[in-house]
């Protein structure tokens, strides 16, 4: 009998083994899913041939869905990492060094992008073009290449050089030694081995989330002028704290140093909503520094992102690799300022100066300073350094290229720097740091960090460590920051009331709420009304599905004390929730003596309606969710297929079609239009409303610099793109013309249709087993129509002036490469031309090009004249 068996390893991530094939599957890799093996003991160490090393994994089968509520469900650097290095499989005349290489299991899609952010997250920047593009001192570049090839033991390796992959469709596929995999449906897979089989579905469910591997209890945290909050210490293996990270606090307002791994599980732990954060100082691209940023986009305004131009561009083109996005994206989720190294950059009152740090990734040390009454006060977090012994042995030699004596002196001084607070890092190994080099530093306190060791008694010699919610304060403030916060909150609600009427709101009392306290029960009128400063409050409905999640700026029991109905929803404090206490009968002089309440009664309805949907309910903020009321636009009637802008049901069903084939059932809450909003780009599907339905309509416009909206409407476009080619969805053939598909350009509309035949043939072919001649010949002819339509879409932009012209041209690029790869593997017999990989690379294909590239044109162009010359 098979030893195949499953175990579900946490929320969204399941282990799957066969022991006498050697076969070990991570399934499921979102942040920390390494963590959670650990824990679970699928991770242990081992000792043969005198080398210690760890088991684990030996293949990763990817989600086909990149984005599940809000959060990355692919990150496999770190999962893969662990197979290459701590369990040997890549170190020469290692004792687990079999030639077997980390196997990547999923859709040709998912497999192409981690392979691509992998590569970025090794190497960063990996020519010296991509250096003097990024603004690095052209007399250094020569350098940090030398200083990345030693770190790469010689040479930058392609990603396929050190991965394995199977690509999985709807046939399955052997992984090795009789074990198959099948996909049953989108995100559903069958593992099977002789006579037993497995069933792994990889979905989450509407308000599932991926969980972290260890506990932060809750903490209240006092606003200062300015100081630290310790918010992790640990390193990308540490299963029981996050990885190294902090908070700085500047006259009361909250700025991340770096964003691993489950930050908004730490940020709740701290009692601090993802609204509450001004901005994130970046160092490096690395995952347990970086993967945390999908949390930051989760506001409902553009956080300000700080680092140098280098980690700029390195941050994009990974996380571009990761999303199949394009790198200025980026842009439309944060807030870009670049940073001078070197030099002391005036941020809100405070200063900070990155500094230029070797790794092999490009990356940067901080140091903040603040002016106080004693002079300045200096904080020093530096993240990712290496220890002088490693970097001295990268010194240039005769026999060796490296970096130079200059380099080395500059960074041990950088790294000397006198601080009043300074976090290291003492991981140790070649990449990271180690304490005894800072055992004659002349900081005032030092951390030590990035370590999932205990400390050993020599390192507590030199410095110590930081439990999770420790403050450090190196200004102490004597302001009531709390007060300024609720008076900029108030104004923002009601900007059309003079100070002295908000002073008479902010005379009511401040009350701190326990977590699990009940702030109001569903069935009982609310004699108060709650203005939340800080903390989490859950919204819970049963009845209804409710459970969304209410942070700084929402008010609790407005509608039902207003109204004097029973309140629909529970509300209790996730975390210490500080709200403004404000008594019913005040609250309702304040809104009649400001003529306010006739205006707050009539966006009721509507604004309960946004706080209860998942697409407007969490981390949107209650001056933003009344201003979306004021434009909702309710009609009874779908609006035109042409119209960009964003529907929501509010009552009834809504069927989503292309042509006759039912895509999908719209329900009050749902929405469909996201690429008015994603694109500026017409609806693919054509929506036919039901009797008695109602629907809002919202302009493109009013959401496109709402990150949190943004990052909502991705999922769900991408989920949709997937059910436009499952057969099981579409009775016409996979790639047929839609009218859906059209662009209103005439000339383009018939190359569209002429590409989508010749892939149809292709599909066909394939799946009646012509010849591979005759399929190769169908492949040269594809490519060459496509690079013509290619050459005449850039003629027609050019023509009209079309700005993103450059974009789409190097999108063409991509696409031309990509297809002319497949190709030569196609030729090499690297590829089953008749088998499913070929065909999910067609598929990804179109829907780059056709559903998602082309319609990037379509307003611009549409608005210069029907069917264009």
């Amino acid at each position: 009998m098979s030893g195949l068996r499953k175990v579900q390893v946490s929320t969204g991530v399941f282990w799957v083994e066969v022991p006498e094939a050697e076969l070990y599957i991570l399934c499921g890799a979102p942040a920390d899913s390494l963590k959670h093996l650990s824990r679970k003991g699928f991770i242990q160490k081992k000792v043969e041939q005198g080398t210690a090393f760890e088991t684990g994994p030996t293949a990763i089968l990817l989600s086909d869905i990149l984005i599940q509520n809000g959060a990355f469900s692919n990150l496999s650097e770190f999962p893969v990492l662990q197979m290459l290095y701590k369990q040997g499989m890549l170190i020469p005349n290692h004792p687990n060094n079999n030639g077997r290489k980390p196997l990547l299991i999923g859709s040709r899609q998912q497999i192409n992008s981690q392979k691509k952010y992998i590569y970025r997250g090794n190497y960063g920047l990996v020519t010296e073009q991509e250096l003097m593009h990024a603004g690095v001192n052209r007399a250094m570049i020569p350098q940090i290449m030398q200083m990345k090839l030693r770190f790469a033991f010689g040479k930058i390796y392609e990603s396929e050089q050190f991965l394995d992959e199977l690509a999985v469709e709807d046939s399955a596929v052997e992984i090795r030694s009789g074990v198959f995999i099948q996909r049953l449906r989108l995100n559903i897979f069958e593992i099977s081995h002789e006579d037993r089989s497995v069933t792994v579905d990889l979905n989450l469910g509407p308000r599932e989330s991926y969980q972290p591997p260890y506990s932060l209890g809750f903490h209240n945290i006092r606003r200062e002028y300015f100081g630290v909050i310790h918010s992790g210490d640990g390193d990308g293996w540490d299963e029981n704290r996050p990885a190294m990270s902090g908070i700085l606090m500047f006259q009361g307002r909250n700025y991340l140093i770096d964003a691993g791994p489950n930050i908004l599980h730490s940020l709740r732990a701290l009692s601090i909503g993802v609204n509450e954060i001004e901005g994130i100082f970046h160092t490096h691209s690395h995952d347990d520094h970086f993967c945390g940023l999908p949390a930051l986009m989760q506001s409902d305004r553009q956080i300000k992102y700080f680092a140098s131009p280098m980690v700029i561009a390195s941050v994009k083109k990974k996380l571009a690799a990761l999303t199949s996005s394009e790198e200025d994206d980026f842009y439309n989720y944060f807030r870009v300022v670049e940073l001078n190294e070197e030099t002391w950059n005036d941020i809100d009152g405070f200063e900070v100066m990155p500094m230029y740090s070797p790794h092999p990734v490009e990356t940067d040390v901080f140091l903040f300073r603040a002016m106080s009454a004693d002079g300045f006060k200096t904080y020093a977090h530096f993240a990712d350094t290496i220890s002088f012994d490693t970097l001295k042995g990268m010194i240039a030699t005769e026999s060796e290229p490296g970096i130079s004596e200059e380099l080395y002196e500059t960074t041990v001084s950088r790294y000397l720097h006198r601080a009043d607070l300074k976090k290291i890092d003492v991981g140790g190994g070649m990449i990271h740091g180690n304490a005894e080099d800072f055992k004659r530093d002349g900081s005032g306190k030092i951390i030590l960090s990035h370590t999932s060791q205990e400390l050993t008694a020599r390192q507590k010699e030199i410095g110590s460590g930081a439990q999770f919610g420790m403050v450090d304060v190196l200004i102490r403030s004597r302001t009531d920051y709390l007060r300024d916060c609720t008076l900029e909150i108030l104004g923002s609600y009601f900007p059309k009331a003079p100070r002295d009427q908000l002073e008479i709101l902010l005379n009511c009392p401040f009350t701190v709420f326990n977590p699990g306290t009940i702030l109001l029960k569903a069935g009982v009128v609310s004699a108060s009304i709650f203005l939340i400063l800080s903390g989490h409050v859950e919204m819970i409905n049963t009845r209804s599905g409710i459970h969304n999640f209410l942070a700084a700026g929402a008010l609790v029991g407005e509608i039902s004390a207003l109204s004097g109905n029973p309140s629909a929803e529970t509300f209790t404090a996730a975390n210490f929730v500080t709200a403004l206490k404000l008594p019913f009968q005040l609250y309702l002089y304040f809104i009649r003596k400001n003529d306010l309440h006739h205006e707050i009664l009539n966006l009721q309805e509507k604004r309960k309606f946004l706080q209860e949907s998942w697409l407007f309910g969490d981390a949107v903020s209650y001056p933003v969710q009344n201003h979306i009321a004021r434009i909702l636009q309710e009609c009874t009637c779908a609006p035109p297929q042409e119209s960009r802008d964003l529907c929501v049901v509010r009552e009834g069903r809504v069927l989503l079609y292309l042509e006759n084939d039912l895509l999908e059932t719209l329900r009050p809450g749902d929405f469909w239009g996201e690429g008015g909003v994603l694109f500026g780009a017409p609806c693919v599907f054509e929506a036919k409303v039901s009797d008695g339905a109602l629907m809002y309509t919202i302009p493109c416009d009013q959401l496109i610099n709402m990150p949190v909206i943004r990052w909502k409407l991705l999922e769900i476009y991408h989920r949709r793109m997937e059910r436009i080619f499952n057969p099981s969805l579409i009775s016409r053939p996979m790639f047929q013309w839609h009218d859906e598909y059209g662009t209103c350009i005439g000339d383009m509309d018939q190359e569209h249709k002429e590409l989508l035949s010749r892939i149809n043939d292709l599909y066909d072919a394939i799946f009646i087993k012509k010849d591979r001649d005759s399929i190769q010949t169908m492949i040269n002819s594809l490519i060459g129509f496509a690079r013509n339509h290619f050459n005449d879409e850039e003629v027609l932009m050019l023509k009209h002036g079309y700005p993103g012209y450059d974009r789409h041209k190097k999108k063409h690029e991509q696409l031309m490469n990509e297809i002319a790869a497949m190709q030569e593997k196609v030729a090499a017999g690297e590829i089953n031309i008749h088998g499913g990989e070929f065909v999910s690379f067609i598929k990804d294909w179109v829907i780059n090009h056709i559903l998602t590239t082309d319609r990037n044109y379509v307003p611009f162009l549409d608005d210069k004249g029907d069917g264009l010359p």
